[in-house]
């Protein structure tokens, strides 16, 4: 969930792949304008930083997005974007999470993205293939498409899908002033946005416009789950056919007006002209000031019920099947919550009091479930472990997987320590390196979202794995999943196994107080 920086190596391996050929290197007319790309030496095209939105800038600010400009003559695509503002999660002395490697600005002027796909030597691209566009993950206060070389997934596939990786702005501002006269959950209408864009301009890339999947990790499959409930599930038109989600991020979702964060402009006649006049170092300054005081491992400013966009709790439209989408492919990791705790608090852990700190609206007696439900869970301070990685990302899936029930497969990633984000290197290992040096668990690991990508059914394999039968998520086929470990003799173990019923009667637990804990 943590933000991910682009890191020295990143910024080496790409330098290493790219050609510098500008002669050669392809043009694509967008109609607003002109991007040329440039050939790596793998024969994949990267188009790094196209504007796919004007900047939200001056009377733009916290509003939603808005065509870009007309701008003449060929611009170059070539250099990795400008990332938005950044903040972190609350946090106390003892967050692991703050090394910072910032290669790349930090800036209100971001709605960009990155296109790969495969080409011959000149850049002509593949005609007519399947699309994946990846929502990086950060708790919507961090991350960037920087960090993401789409040549890591297009090589997983065997060259049979077009990537695209896209920013939006982090930090969701609510309340009523921000309704009347702005755009609440402005990122996610920056990724619908983006995703229109995708709609209208990939086949340009070599993509097929009807064969769209969007993939995320942490608040990136927090903002695919918010896609796919996105006005009531009627998206029109349709932006993808297949939702993928790594570690669904769903924290409490309250209704626009419930929570507003206090801001110097609360004395102005017009809140939204001072906000929008403000230097945006300034807001930025209170934005990590006010995130960073939040409770440990919870984020500020995400995704609110605005009434149009996002029309209700998520878990609602979920139980309603109401989803945009034509079929799902949901992960997990063993200890999804374990980072999000204070690990220092052993001594003093309770789930029923932590429960309380999570959910300030859930009841007394609600609470006193939660302490029993967990009770039988290990020590205290791995129960209040559990608490936080079923409640906000574990359950958030079965919810989706219930959505979307006889189209939808489950996975694991057991890897010990099987932490969240842990499986983050197996399919973006520019990124970082997989711990688990096993060519065969690899590819049968990253393998699983590319081909759900390219078919919507990760048993249609882009080439042989280890991966057995992966039956459908649903009472028919007995919630099977497949589980990704290893050995502690080091084997890669890939198998199938069933959901483990006291999970999920945990998880109706989380459902039935939905109203509570703002999910």
């Amino acid at each position: 969930m943590f933000s991910r920086w682009m890191s020295p190596r990143l910024l080496l391996v790409a330098a290493a792949i790219l050609s510098a050929n500008a002669d050669s290197a392809p043009i694509v007319d967008l109609g607003y304008a002109q991007y040329q790309g440039i050939v790596s030496t793998s024969n994949i095209t990267h188009f790094l930083g196209i504007r796919y939105a004007a900047a939200p800038l001056g009377d733009l600010r916290f509003r939603a997005p808005q065509p870009p400009a007309n701008v003449t003559g060929v611009q170059q695509a070539t250099v990795q974007p400008n990332q938005c503002f950044q903040a972190s999660n609350g946090r106390s002395p003892t967050n692991p999470f703050e090394t910072r490697a910032a290669q790349v600005i930090s800036t209100e002027d971001c709605l960009f993205l990155n296109v790969f796909h495969p080409s011959d030597a000149a850049g002509a691209p593949v005609k007519d293939l399947p699309v994946l566009v990846w929502i990086h993950g950060g708790g919507y206060l961090g991350g960037q498409a920087s960090a993401y070389n789409g040549e890591d997934v297009i090589n997983q596939s065997n060259r049979g899908l077009v990537v695209v990786t896209l920013q939006y702005r982090l930090g969701f501002l609510p309340g009523s002033k921000v309704k009347a006269n702005g755009a609440l959950n402005a990122g996610l209408l920056d990724q619908d946005f983006a995703l229109r864009w995708v709609n209208k301009h990939i086949a340009k890339f070599g993509g097929n416009p009807n064969k769209v999947t969007i993939w995320g990790e942490s608040a990136g499959a927090g903002s695919v789950l918010q896609q796919v409930v996105a006005n009531n599930g009627r998206t029109k038109p349709q932006l993808f056919r297949g939702a993928i989600t790594s570690s669904t991020f769903l924290p409490s979702q309250y209704r626009y007006n419930d929570r507003i964060p206090e801001a110097n402009c609360t004395a102005a006649v017009d809140t939204m002209a001072c906000l929008r006049t403000t230097d945006a170092n300034v807001l930025q300054t209170a934005n990590t000031q006010i995130n960073n005081g939040g409770f440990f491992g919870t984020f500020l400013f995400v995704p609110v019920v605005d009434g149009s966009f996002i029309t209700q709790r998520p878990t609602l439209s979920l139980l309603q099947r109401k989803v945009n989408g034509a079929a799902l492919l949901s992960v997990t990791n063993t200890h999804e919550g374990d980072v999000f705790v204070d690990q220092s608090t052993g001594a003093t852990a309770n789930a029923t009091k932590y429960a309380l700190d999570l959910f300030p609206n859930l009841r007394a007696a609600s609470a006193r479930e939660v302490g029993r439900l967990y009770a039988g869970l290990g020590t205290p301070l791995e129960q209040v472990n559990y608490v936080q990685g079923e409640s906000i990302f574990v359950c958030p899936t079965y919810f989706m997987l219930d959505a979307f029930r006889g189209r939808s497969f489950k996975g694991e990633f057991a890897i010990p320590p099987g932490l969240h984000a842990n499986d983050v290197a197996y399919y973006w290992p520019t990124l970082s390196t997989p711990s688990f040096q096993n060519k065969a668990f690899i590819d049968a690991f990253a393998q699983s979202f590319t081909s759900f990508a390219i078919s919507l059914d990760p048993n249609v394999k882009v080439s042989p794995t280890i991966t057995p039968k992966w039956d459908k998520w649903d009472i028919a086929h007995g919630r099977a999943e497949m589980n990704f470990n290893r050995t502690v003799e080091g084997a890669p173990v890939v198998e199938a196994v069933r959901t483990d019923g006291g999970l999920l009667e945990r998880c109706r637990f989380w459902e039935s107080v939905g109203s509570m804990t703002g999910q």
